[in-house]
């Protein structure tokens, strides 16, 4: 009977089934089992693999030994009284990174170099531009003179404005006269972009102290040196102006006095001097001291006459000719159309150059083309980036 009352209580179609009883998993399945996912994962680790089963290609970088550099000597006494300059931070040494990549089979040659050079690293550094790199310094009686370092460094390299590097249109523009005016050299330091080199006159006064404040703003600077022109002495250059009838001692102390007025220049430019420039025997000695002194020479390009490159090139003197003069007219008009003309060039050649003078009129005209060019493409350059450098091919 009790079994007949669960029969009514439950529902309908469903019927008791009896429990199966539990059924064990044999070893054999799961080893089995493991096996198949085992080489399921061996498989798929060798398929992502590169390149399996190979040595990785060794990318190994290096960074040249570094010195620090020594902290810049003290400014040499020179002619001129000099403001005192400010303790300059030693620039932090860098140099560029080397490279070495294992090539791929039939790329080339292992450890391939490549070299990444810092363009800012080439010149001085700015912030210490004022100081002049006692290395390069010789004690003379009319004061301190330019010399190559005994480890071979020039002038012309340590006291150059670095700038890009780029080959695109460059346009070099040279100001002289500095030093004769002291309003219009203070105009022309502060106006003037940085990239314009400046170009001092011996016979200037506080040429030290314009030095280093136009070193501090960022120029490039070199020395003007009086040379003898056609009917001198009726158009006379100044006072120690080489000759053609002077002895070479003579020149070369002449010399020797207009280097000697400052320091920190990476050469000199002739101021006049179509006589002098067209004579070899007058100009033969004057180039091989630059040579000596490790110093480059500007031709402003006033004479067609000039020397100076044939010269220049035996005595491995870096040579730079200016294409023209841009103020001989002091009219805005006329001096805007040499400047554009000078950036024909530069497009056509990759670069020009320009001298002028610090008149006032040159030296706005100057500062507002600038900003226009560098706008349309023009890269403007100190005067050292377009020497030709026969120590460097």
């Amino acid at each position: 009977m009790a079994d007949v009352g669960k029969d009514i209580e439950r529902p309908l179609g469903q019927t008791v089934r009896p429990r199966a009883a539990s059924r064990g998993i044999s070893a054999g399945a799961v080893a089995a089992t493991l096996v198949v996912l085992a080489a399921v994962g061996i498989s798929g680790a060798i398929a992502l693999r590169e390149k399996p089963f190979r040595k990785p290609e060794a990318i190994a970088v290096s960074t040249p030994k570094v010195t620090a550099a020594a902290e810049p000597a003290a400014a040499a006494p020179t002619a001129q009284a000099t403001a005192a300059a400010p303790k300059a931070e030693t620039p932090k040494a860098s140099g560029p990174q080397i490279i070495h990549v294992q090539s791929q089979e039939g790329d080339g040659p292992p450890n391939a170099a490549i070299v990444i050079h810092d363009p800012s690293t080439i010149g001085q550094n700015l912030k210490i531009a004022h100081i002049p790199d006692r290395a390069l310094i010789e004690a003379s009686d009319t004061g301190p003179l330019p010399v190559r370092a005994a480890d071979g460094r020039r002038p012309f390299d340590v006291y150059a404005r670095p700038w890009s590097g780029s080959r695109g249109a460059r346009v070099a523009i040279v100001i002289g006269g500095l030093a004769v005016s002291q309003t219009g050299t203070q105009a022309a330091i502060a106006k003037l972009p940085a990239e314009v080199t400046l170009a001092f006159a011996p016979q200037g006064n506080s040429i030290g102290r314009w030095m280093q404040a136009a070193r501090q703003s960022g120029h490039e600077v070199v020395m003007q040196v009086p040379l003898e022109p056609f009917d001198y002495p009726n158009v006379n250059p100044g006072r120690n102006t080489l000759t053609v009838a002077a002895s070479q001692d003579d020149n070369l102390k002449n010399l020797r006095w207009a280097l000697s007025r400052t320091t920190n220049y990476t050469g000199v430019i002739n101021y006049m001097g179509a006589r002098f420039s067209a004579d070899a025997t007058a100009m033969g000695p004057f180039m091989a001291e630059l040579g000596k002194r490790g110093l480059a020479y500007i031709d402003d390009g006033s004479s067609a006459r000039s020397l100076a490159s044939d010269l220049a090139l035996k005595d491995g003197v870096p040579f730079v000719a200016g294409d023209t003069a841009i103020d001989a007219v002091q009219d805005r008009g006329a001096i805007l159309k040499k400047l554009d003309a000078l950036e024909a060039t530069a497009r056509a050649k990759g670069s020009a150059v320009g001298i002028g003078s610090a008149f006032d009129l040159t030296v706005d005209t100057v500062a507002s083309w600038a900003v226009e060019a560098k706008k349309r493409g023009i890269e403007i350059v100190p005067i050292s980036a377009v020497a030709i450098d026969p120590e460097k091919g």
